[in-house]
């Protein structure tokens, strides 16, 4: 038996919930905003997300480590979640093509964790009572201290931590050779986010989340593109400026997660915190425009206001509706070539059935380049 099988953890709610169990990566203590994943697969993928930047992860799978991690398997350079909270952690893998195990990955990373827990409990709290902040620590076990380290940490919302996880300098992505340009701001793009654009021929040059609008268009892009990202899109007053003028270019603009709530608030569309969040790779939505639904990968915890929306139908237009929720997913800003969605089409990890919205953004890119659309 791992020594850390046996070492205690404790988890402790904002609400003074307590949940204990058993460490799992680097002993220590760490806080965040709690949240679910009810993907089946694909963690490392999700640790490495940096639209998680900030929370800690419960994982509704299970078994978490079984089939060991991967270095070319990550969405960014680093591990983003706060910390982990998991039923199974499981320090022996069984795939060959794995570079190490979690608990390996999880020391080299120092990312804190705690097994051990009924995930099931944990989950059904957080969808009645909400998100909420919460501590794990595998070092101090006394309640009465963690709750007084708690009481510290700031709630999500009112947080801007886009340009915490954003490249701190420009660079490019693709070749020179490319047919299109694509001029993308950073609030914490992932990488499969670049691959798809890779895969449609396309150059893109990454920009930091605070750069410009004219930095942004001296590069003379095609089109441009606001990532996903963490923290309260209403805490992000400087990038809406920059999606405004972005529009003014009345150049195609794409907006996937952060990047949507961005596109809503620019057209004075305001968003709103979340009682719990949608994060998972099985949320069906539907496509109001071809009346197809679609089964997709999510990871956000603010949206935009339906009823701003549908009060201003004569700017926006509601183009994809969550199935189980009824909460807006896509639009499309009228008399202009911009749209987004609230989920993510790289779905990394996740089902591929949103992958066309990238060759829509591409079909808008040819046809305000005059080049003749894909048949």
């Amino acid at each position: 038996m791992n020594e850390l099988e046996s070492r205690p953890a404790l988890l402790l709610l904002e609400d003074g919930s307590v949940f204990r169990g058993k460490a799992a990566g680097k002993i220590g203590t760490t806080t965040g905003e709690i949240c679910f994943n009810t993907g089946m697969t694909g963690y490392q993928e999700i640790f490495t997300d940096p639209s998680y930047y900030g929370q800690l992860l419960v994982a509704t799978n299970a078994h978490i480590g079984n089939y060991g991690t991967k270095k070319a398997e990550t969405e960014s350079g680093d591990i983003k979640i706060a910390g982990l909270i998991c039923k199974n952690f499981t320090y022996q893998y069984s795939r060959q093509q794995a570079d190490e195990s979690i608990q390996e990955y999880f020391d080299g990373e120092g990312l804190v964790g705690i097994s051990n827990v009924d995930t099931r409990a944990i989950v059904r709290h957080i969808r009645t009572k909400g998100a909420m902040n919460a501590i794990i620590s595998s070092e101090i076990l006394d309640v009465a201290e963690l709750k007084k380290i708690l009481a510290k940490v700031p709630p999500m919302e009112g947080l801007e931590l886009a340009s915490k996880v954003s490249t701190d300098k420009a660079y490019v992505y693709g070749s020179d050779n490319s047919g299109y340009r694509v001029a993308a701001l950073d609030f914490g793009i992932k990488e499969n986010i670049l691959r798809c654009f890779l895969q449609r021929d396309c150059l893109v040059k990454v920009f930091p989340a605070k750069t410009s609008f004219e930095e942004l268009k001296a590069w003379n892009p095609d089109g441009y593109f606001l990532s996903n990202g963490p923290g309260d899109p209403g805490a992000m007053d400087y990038a809406v400026e920059t999606t405004k003028k972005i529009l003014a270019d009345e150049k195609p603009l794409f907006g996937i997660c952060l990047g949507h709530q961005l596109l809503a608030r620019a057209v004075d569309i305001p968003t709103y915190k979340m009682h719990h969040g949608h994060r998972g790779i099985n949320h069906p939505v539907k496509n109001l425009i071809t009346g197809h639904c679609e089964i997709t990968s999510q990871n956000h915890g603010f949206g935009v206001s339906p009823d701003a929306i549908r009060a201003n139908e004569e700017k926006v237009e509601i183009t994809h509706l969550n199935l189980n929720d009824d909460t807006i997913e896509g639009i499309r800003i009228k008399g202009k070539p911009a749209f987004s969605v609230q989920y993510h089409p790289e779905a990394s990890p996740g089902p591929h059935d949103a992958r066309y919205l990238f060759d829509q953004f591409i079909e808008l890119i040819k046809a305000h380049k005059g080049t003749p659309a894909t048949a």
